[in-house]
């Protein structure tokens, strides 16, 4: 008898999990999604609304790939999950059957009950539909306000400065990103941001979005008073995991869906993956709760191996990120903390005129590497990553950092200077 697997959520987790299914069996297989009817490269919205591209360009799969691999897609709003019986209340009452079912059905915008955060003009940025009402609510805007120093401020800043739209920039921490980047990677960040003309308030909170005389938003008050206008404000205080649909289910929750390493939950035959996933503990100590699109993509893979007889635990590996700040690119390699930590030495270059950077993360102890950031020079993932899982000695590390090199203007000379240097720091260091 084939078994039907039903997926919640058609980003890169659910998607990722239905093409390796249908790898291994002959499973019937069912997308749901009330967002968008095909899969979208969701890292792609800022350049739709910058006009690079349009939703054709942001599709990985053309239309036909879905009936030629037997992936029925399905749009349409979960309301209800009913494990008793297998079933999915949808929207406009139908039941949907299902053998086994991922709930893989991402995040949604942060919001920290500010007075004011739900007038016209005031959103977050994650969905389609949150593109779209984006293009309504800054038409004929002079002046926006972004809240909270993350990634989807800096692509929300960049989307709006592309239009021409002045941008004021509140970041609670005394840098951009501060409790991700450390003081010198968040200077060079914070410095770029200015150059392309975004007003950055550093140590600077919401405290009220006030409505003008139409009820849309007209200008803000910070909590230390002041009072900036503008006529749209972005909310991009982080993501939390979109799971109201299973609150009354006997699925258990906290922030996210709870799983274990298999990314099972409590019911049998019940999966979460991606961004609504919730480790109860973190197959590498990690944080419980991991919202980036690579993690998403290995627990799609993992969990298919388990729904097609091959249970699998998730076994992430090394941490790594990548991003863009405007114009600077940026790689995150395993533990880099905000704040140094005891047992570790930081070894950092700067370019003392471009805005270039390296940072190599070394314990003490044993000397060997444990994290590096990258921005604006392109390094090999293979090599780093191989590198730090390894446990490679740093000056291991630096003898052979040109093998690293990704970037065809960070030349070989400048790779051996800058191992020369951090040689220069460890002997100053021992």
């Amino acid at each position: 008898m084939t078994k039907h697997t039903v997926i919640i959520g058609n980003g890169i987790s659910g998607v990722t999990a239905a093409r390796h299914i249908r790898k291994l069996s002959a499973n019937k297989i069912t997308i749901i999604s009330a967002e968008t009817e095909y899969f979208f490269s969701r890292t792609a919205l800022m350049y739709v609304y910058m006009g690079h591209m349009n939703f054709e360009h942001i599709k990985p799969y053309e239309d036909h790939f879905w009936k030629k691999n037997r992936i029925d897609l399905k749009k349409a709003f979960v309301e209800a999950v009913d494990t008793d019986h297998k079933q999915l209340k949808l929207s406009g009452g139908e039941i949907f059957d299902y053998d086994d079912l991922i709930i893989a059905s991402g995040s949604k915008p942060n919001k920290f009950g500010w007075k004011g955060q739900d007038l016209p003009g005031v959103q977050g940025l994650y969905s389609w539909q949150d593109l779209e009402l984006m293009e309504e609510n800054t038409k004929d805007i002079q002046h926006a306000l972004i809240v909270g120093g993350g990634l989807i401020g800096v692509e929300m800043a960049e989307m709006l400065t592309s239009r021409g739209i002045g941008v004021t920039f509140l970041v609670r921490e005394d840098r951009f990103w501060g409790n991700i980047l450390p003081k010198e990677e968040g200077g060079l960040i914070s410095r770029h941001l200015k150059s392309h003309h975004v007003d950055l308030r550093l140590e600077s909170e919401l405290e009220e979005i006030i409505a003008g005389e139409d009820g849309r938003v007209e200008k803000i008050k910070t909590k230390a008073g002041e009072i900036i206008n503008c006529q749209f404000v972005g909310l991009t205080t982080g993501v939390i995991p979109n799971i109201e649909f299973i609150k009354n289910s006997k699925i258990e929750t906290n922030r996210g869906v709870l799983v274990n390493e298999f990314l099972e939950t409590n019911v049998p035959n019940v999966y979460a993956i991606g961004d609504c996933a919730e480790f109860i503990q973190h197959p590498t100590g990690r944080k419980n709760i991991e919202q980036v699109w690579y993690t998403g993509k290995m627990m799609g893979e993992t969990i298919a191996q388990s729904i097609c007889g091959n249970k699998t635990a998730y076994k992430p590996g090394v941490w790594f990120n990548s991003a863009k700040f405007f114009d600077i690119e940026y790689q995150t390699y395993g533990q880099v903390s905000a704040e140094p930590n005891e047992d570790e030495i930081e070894l950092y270059w700067e370019h003392s005129k471009q805005e270039k950077c390296i940072k190599l993360v070394y314990n003490k102890n044993e000397n060997n590497l444990v994290g590096v950031n990258a921005f604006g020079i392109r390094i090999r993932h293979q090599v780093i990553d191989k590198w730090i899982k390894e446990k490679t000695p740093i000056y291991t590390v630096l003898d052979h950092l040109n093998e690293a090199n990704f970037d065809p203007e960070f030349f070989e000379n400048n790779l051996h200077e800058l191992a020369a240097l951090f040689k220069n720091k460890i002997t100053e260091n021992a």
